[in-house]
């Protein structure tokens, strides 16, 4: 249902530049322009072909594209050219609140410039902590900082919420709601469910998996996973495909950090698919075929549980205690020795894998973006009525 004129008549700009992002702020946009808002869908482009994948799987596109991303740049270039760039737009645009994402370098830059233009900030998903600036590093700092700009704070879980509550309660409104990611999750995968056809595109699009070998899907891309942690990692995957009964698949980041050293100590081994990164449809299709997620990515901490799937996350704390809560999630850090036994625990020992193995929703139900459009609009009714009672 569309809500009233005075809150469709206002409009809302959802910056993002990452694959992750774009999932989880898309179902937002789906929902707001269901009241009637007006939207301003603003990309910066930092993850480049990983974004326009995703927009694809999800039939959206921006209204502009700031395409930033350059060949080896730093942190503080990137974070430079985003807070110009989205600055510019929002000084044309003049939107009454910027929507932002968790903790990437776009979400911080691009609060930062709504700040600046005395702009209301939404943050979505926010109050995770690992309450340890170095890990995840730069985005515990992000995510510290885009809170405490924002106006309205959507938390996905009640911790999250207790988190905001002891720092910046007195700041901006803070709304338990849940996270979009399992939202866009829960719908992607009833849609490959219900199309065969669709399933069977998606499966061949990948290399032949071994349906009498278990299948590990694995991910990694953290900078404090970097050089030896990914040197670990790699160890470590290389000792899963040597059992012989499982085969591990790896999208590989675009990050050449990630790309050399892996196909360097894993290019060619048996059990081993090293491929491209994949499209969401693809990743949701294989998560479904997995036996195992190993990661160190957040993503997959939240759609695991929601798809039954024992999560090992191959870091030494998580922003993330729900998923740890569930007992379907658990940390195995980087050392391969650590990794092996873990992954070989699962294989070898039906209990230890029907104890993990179990659908958990500790992120939320799926209704995630309603309840924060709704939200908006509340807020935009109030708001607007504070300022005729001023008047």
């Amino acid at each position: 249902m569309a809500g009233p004129p005075q809150a469709a008549a206002e409009r809302v700009m959802l910056v993002f530049g990452t694959r992750p992002e774009a999932i989880k702020m898309l179902p937002v946009a789906a929902a707001l322009r269901r009241r009637g808002f007006a939207l301003f869908l603003l990309s910066t482009g930092q993850h480049r072909e990983m974004l326009d994948q995703t927009l694809s799987a999800f039939g959206a596109s921006c209204d502009e594209d700031l395409g930033l991303m350059a060949p080896g740049q730093g942190l503080s270039e990137l974070f430079a050219r985003v807070l110009l760039g989205v600055t510019a737009v929002l000084e044309r645009e003049r939107p009454s609140l910027v929507l932002v994402h968790g903790d990437t370098t776009t979400a911080m830059a691009a609060a930062l410039a709504a700040f600046h233009a005395r702009i209301a900030i939404g943050h979505v998903e926010a109050g995770q902590r690992s309450f340890d600036l170095d890990r995840p590093f730069p985005e515990e700092l992000n995510r510290v900082a885009v809170d405490a700009m924002s106006t309205l704070m959507f938390a996905a879980t009640d911790q999250a919420a207790a988190n905001l509550r002891a720092e910046y309660a007195a700041r901006g409104r803070i709304l338990v709601t849940g996270n979009t990611g399992i939202d866009a999750l829960l719908d992607t995968a009833a849609r490959i469910a219900a199309e065969p056809g669709l399933a069977a595109r998606l499966q061949a699009s990948l290399p032949p998996l071994d349906p009498e070998r278990r299948l590990v899907v694995a991910t990694a891309h953290r900078r404090e996973s970097l050089e030896a942690g990914l040197a670990r990692i790699c160890d470590a995957v290389a000792a899963i495909a040597a059992r012989g009964d499982a085969e591990v698949l790896w999208p590989l980041h675009r990050n050449p950090a990630v790309r050399i050293p892996a196909l360097r100590r894993l290019a060619g081994r048996p059990n081993v698919h090293l491929v491209e990164p994949l499209g969401y449809l693809e990743m949701v299709w294989l998560m479904g075929r997995a036996t195992i997620l190993l990661t160190d990515s957040g993503g997959l901490q939240e759609e695991g549980p929601a798809l039954g799937k024992p999560v090992l996350v191959m870091r030494e704390v998580t922003e993330r205690p729900e998923a740890l809560a569930t007992g379907t999630v658990k940390l195995v850090g980087t050392d391969p020795r650590v990794i092996r036994a873990e992954v070989a625990r699962l294989l070898d020992d039906d209990a230890a894998y029907a104890a993990m193995a179990r659908h958990a929703f500790p992120f939320g139900d799926g209704s995630a973006a309603q309840r924060i459009a709704a939200a908006i609009e509340d807020w935009v009714i109030a708001r607007r009525n504070r300022r005729s009672d001023a008047a």
